[in-house]
C-alpha cells in the first residue's frame, strides 16, 4: 500500500507543478514570441496533451500488467514519470534553443502522460488486491489518497520558491521543485522493489496455467471491449464529476480566489489545509463504502455536488480567508471525496482479474481526459461566456453530477452483491 501511495503522490505532485508552471512560467519562457494570453492558452494545451496521451498509456501498461504482472509495470511507470519531471526541470528555454523548447516540452508531457496512464490503475489494483475481501474499497483508496498528499507537498514546495524575487523564480527557482521529484522517485522505487506481486494476479495466472486446454486468449483490450463495453462506459461517465472537481480546485479555483481579492499566498495556504483534510476523507468514504456499498456513498456525493457547488463558489469569492477555506473543504474533502474515495474499487470490481488492469486503466484515463484534462479550459471559457460569473460553470458541474449519478445507479454494486 505504501508503494502505491507514493506513486499517486508523485503523479499529483507532478501534475500540480506542471499546471502551476503552465500558468506562471511557461508562457514567458517557452512561448515568449506570442501574446501573453495566447502563451497561457498554449501552455494549457500542453497540459491537455498529457491528458490525451493517458488512455494510450492505460492500454499499453494495462495490456502488459494483465499479462506480465502489476509490479513490473509500476516500476516502469514510476521511473518514466520521475525522469520526465526531472527533464522538464533541466529543459532549455525558447531563448536558448528556439522553437525546439516548446516542442521538447510537449514531447516530455506526452511521454509523462503515457506513463501516468498506467500508474493510477496499477497502484490502485496493487493496494486493492492485497486487501481482504471486506476492505477492498479502503485498500484501493490508500493509493487514491496519495493524490491530495502530492498536492499538499507541491503547494508547500511551490509556495517556498514562489516567494523568491520574480527574476530569480523565472531564472532558476521554478526548476527546483521539478528536480526534487527525484526524492519521491527514489523512495517509491525502493518500496516497489520490495512489494510482492498481486495475489489476485498470481491466482489468475496459476488457474490459467492449470487449464492447459484454454489456449492463447485474446489481448486484454479486446476482451474488455467485447465483454465489458457497458462497464467501461459507466466507469467513464461516473468519473466525470469527481475528476472535474479535482482538476477545477487544483488549477482554476486558485485563480478565482486571487481574482476575488485574496492574496496568492493565502489561497495556497487554504487550499493546502483543505488538501490535508482530503487525505483522510478519501479513505474514510471508501471505508464507509466497504460497509454499506459503493453506490449509496457515491450517489450522496453527486447529490451534494449539485447542492454544494453554489456555496462553494460563493465562499471562495468571499473576502474572508476562513470562508474561502470552507469553500475549498466543501469542494474536495466533502463533495469530491464521497464520489472519488470508493471509485478505485467501484471501477476495479467491474472487471475480471485477468483484464482488470486494462479495464480500469482504460476507463479511468478516459474519464480523466474528459473530466479533468479540459477542466481549466472549460472553466475559463464558461466564466468568459458568463461575463465573469460562476453561474454557467456551476450549472455545468451540476450536469456532470447528474450524469455521474445516473452511472452510479445503473452500474451493479459489486460490493452490495458480495455482501
Amino acid at each position: 500500500m505504501a508503494s502505491s501511495y507514493i506513486g499517486s503522490s508523485l503523479e499529483m505532485y507532478d501534475f500540480l507543478l506542471y499546471g502551476t508552471a503552465a500558468a506562471l512560467v511557461f508562457p514567458q519562457l517557452f512561448f515568449s514570441g506570442v501574446d501573453h494570453g495566447v502563451g497561457i492558452a498554449l501552455s494549457f494545451v500542453t497540459l491537455a496533451a498529457g491528458y490525451v496521451a493517458r488512455p494510450i498509456g492505460g492500454v499499453i501498461f494495462g495490456h502488459f500488467g494483465d499479462r506480465l504482472g502489476r509490479k513490473k509495470m509500476l516500476i516502469i511507470t514510476m521511473v518514466i514519470m520521475g525522469f520526465v519531471s526531472i527533464a522538464v526541470g533541466l529543459l532549455p528555454t525558447a531563448a536558448q534553443i528556439g522553437i525546439w523548447a516548446p516542442i521538447a516540452l510537449v514531447t516530455l508531457r506526452v511521454i509523462q502522460g503515457i506513463a501516468m496512464g498506467g500508474e493510477w490503475a496499477g497502484a490502485t489494483l496493487m493496494s486493492m488486491e492485497h486487501s481482504s475481501p471486506k476492505r477492498k474499497g479502503f485498500g484501493a483508496s490508500i493509493a487514491v489518497s496519495g493524490g491530495p498528499s502530492g498536492a499538499v507537498l507541491a503547494t508547500l514546495v511551490l509556495g517556498a520558491f514562489a516567494a523568491l524575487p520574480e527574476e530569480d523564480f523565472l531564472a532558476w527557482g521554478w526548476r527546483v521543485p521539478f528536480l526534487l521529484s527525484i526524492v519521491l522517485l527514489v523512495v517509491g522505487l525502493f518500496l516497489r522493489a520490495k512489494v510482492t506481486e498481486s495475489p489476485d494476479f498470481e491466482k489468475a495466472q496459476a488457474a490459467a496455467a492449470a487449464n492447459k486446454n484454454e489456449g492463447r486468449t485474446a489481448a486484454p483490450l479486446l476482451q474488455v471491449l467485447r465483454r465489458y463495453p457497458k462497464e467501461v462506459g459507466l466507469s467513464v461517465v461516473g468519473g466525470l464529476a469527481p475528476l472535474f472537481m479535482q482538476s477545477l480546485l487544483a488549477t482554476f479555483a486558485l485563480s478565482l480566489a486571487v481574482a476575488s481579492g485574496h492574496t496568492r499566498s493565502d489561497a495556497l495556504l487554504m487550499l493546502t489545509i483543505a488538501n490535508a483534510i482530503h487525505i483522510f476523507t478519501i479513505p474514510a468514504t471508501a471505508l464507509l463504502s466497504d460497509k454499506i456499498g459503493r453506490r449509496p456513498v457515491m450517489i450522496t456525493g453527486a447529490i451534494l455536488g449539485v447542492i454544494g457547488i453554489w456555496p462553494m463558489f460563493a465562499l471562495i469569492q468571499n473576502g474572508s480567508t476562513g470562508l474561502m477555506l470552507l469553500g475549498f473543504i466543501i469542494g474536495n474533502p466533502l463533495i469530491q471525496a464521497l464520489m472519488y474515495g470508493p471509485m478505485g474499487a467501484w471501477m476495479g470490481e467491474m472487471f475480471s482479474t485477468k483484464t482488470r488492469y486494462t479495464g480500469l486503466s482504460l476507463s479511468y484515463q478516459m474519464a480523466t481526459t474528459l473530466g479533468a484534462g479540459f477542466a481549466p479550459l472549460i472553466a475559463t471559457g464558461l466564466m468568459a461566456a458568463g461575463s465573469g460569473s460562476t453561474t454557467l460553470l456551476a450549472v455545468f458541474f451540476c450536469g456532470l453530477c447528474v450524469v455521474s449519478a445516473i452511472a452510479f445507479i445503473i452500474a451493479k454494486d459489486r460490493k452490495a452483491v458480495e455482501s
